[in-house]
C-alpha cells in the first residue's frame, strides 16, 4: 500500500512540475510578442501617448476609422474587440492606464452594451495569458467562479481554453506573427450590404452598468476626456425607443444612432460597413474634434 501511495505521489509530482513548465512556457511566449491581438499590443509595448482612445464592442472596432482620426494629426488606436461588454472596455483601460499610457480622451460606444453587466465568454480569454503579471488583471477577475483555478492550478487556464490561447496561439508567438486585429490601427472594415433580418430592441431595458460607470470614474480622475457615444443601427430596427431609454438612465451618452440611415451603408443591421463607418466617422469627428 505505501509502496501504491509513492507511486501515486510520485505521479502528482510530475504532472504538477510539467503543469508548471507549460505553464511558464506558454506565459513567456505571449509575454514578448506585441503583435499577437489588442491586449498583448498593450502589455508588451512601450507606453504610449494617445490623443483618442476607441474603447467598446464590435460597434467600435466597426464603426470608428482610427485612419480618419490620424489623418487629423490625432494619435488615435481602436481597441474596441468584437463580442465584447462594457466589462472588459474598463478591464482594457485600466490596463492601458497601469502600462503607463497617457491618453486624453476616451471615445466608447455605449448602446446596447447596457444590457448586460456580465462578461463576455469569448473576448475575456485574451486577458488570461497575462493574469499572473498584470494585478490590474487579477483585482478586475478575482470575483470570478473560476479566478482561483485560472490564476492557482498552473497551466489550467491553457488546457481549458487550448483552442483560444493554447498550442496554436503560442506558435504563433513565438513567430511573433502578427494579428489582424493591429491592422488599421485596430479598426476592422466591414464590406457589402445585402444583409437580412433586423435587430429587434421591442422589449429591451439598459440597466445601470457598474462598469460603465467606473469607466466615467477612471476617465474623471485621471483628467481624460470622456465620449461616450450611441451608435448607428439600421433603418428598419424594432424598439428605436430603447435608445431614448439610454438617453434617459445616462443624459451624457451621445444620441448617434440615426447620423446614418440608409441600410446601403450597413453590413448587418448592427454594424456599419466601411462606407457607412467612414461616412459616420467623419460626422464624429467634425462634432467633436473639428478645433
Amino acid at each position: 500500500m505505501k509502496q501504491f501511495l509513492f507511486f501515486v505521489f510520485k505521479i502528482i509530482v510530475v504532472v504538477l512540475i510539467i503543469a508548471i513548465v507549460l505553464d511558464f512556457t506558454y506565459s513567456e511566449a505571449f509575454a514578448v510578442s506585441p503583435k499577437r491581438g489588442k491586449i498583448g499590443f498593450i502589455v508588451n509595448s512601450e507606453p504610449k501617448e494617445y490623443d483618442v482612445v476607441i474603447l467598446g464592442s464590435s460597434r467600435a472596432n466597426n464603426h470608428f476609422v482610427t485612419k480618419m482620426f490620424q489623418e487629423k494629426g490625432l494619435k488615435a488606436f481602436n481597441f474596441g474587440m468584437q463580442g465584447s461588454k462594457l466589462f472588459e472596455s474598463d478591464l482594457v483601460l485600466k490596463l492601458l492606464l497601469e502600462r503607463k499610457n497617457k491618453i486624453k480622451t476616451v471615445l466608447i460606444d455605449v448602446d446596447v452594451t447596457l444590457l448586460s453587466s456580465k462578461k463576455s465568454e469569448a473576448t475575456i480569454l485574451k486577458f488570461y495569458p497575462f493574469i499572473s503579471s498584470s494585478p490590474v488583471i487579477q483585482n478586475h477577475l478575482k470575483e470570478l467562479p473560476d479566478f482561483n483555478l485560472m490564476y492557482m492550478v498552473p497551466f489550467y487556464r491553457y488546457a481549458k481554453y487550448d483552442s483560444k490561447i493554447g498550442l496554436r496561439e503560442v506558435f504563433f508567438c513565438a513567430l511573433n506573427k502578427k494579428s489582424k486585429e493591429l491592422d488599421a490601427g485596430g479598426y476592422s472594415a466591414l464590406e457589402g450590404n445585402a444583409f437580412k433580418g433586423v435587430e429587434d430592441l421591442t422589449n429591451s431595458n439598459p440597466t445601470r452598468n457598474l462598469y460603465y460607470e467606473e469607466i466615467k470614474k477612471i476617465c474623471n480622475y485621471n483628467n481624460i476626456i470622456f465620449i461616450p457615444i450611441m451608435t448607428p443601427m439600421c433603418e428598419n430596427t424594432k424598439g428605436m425607443d430603447y435608445f431614448d431609454k439610454v438617453k434617459e438612465l445616462y443624459p451624457e451618452i451621445h444620441n448617434y444612432e440615426n447620423a446614418v440611415l440608409e441600410d446601403k451603408y450597413f453590413s448587418s443591421c448592427g454594424h456599419l460597413n466601411d462606407a457607412g463607418a467612414r461616412l459616420f466617422t467623419a460626422r464624429i469627428l467634425k462634432d467633436f474634434f473639428n478645433k
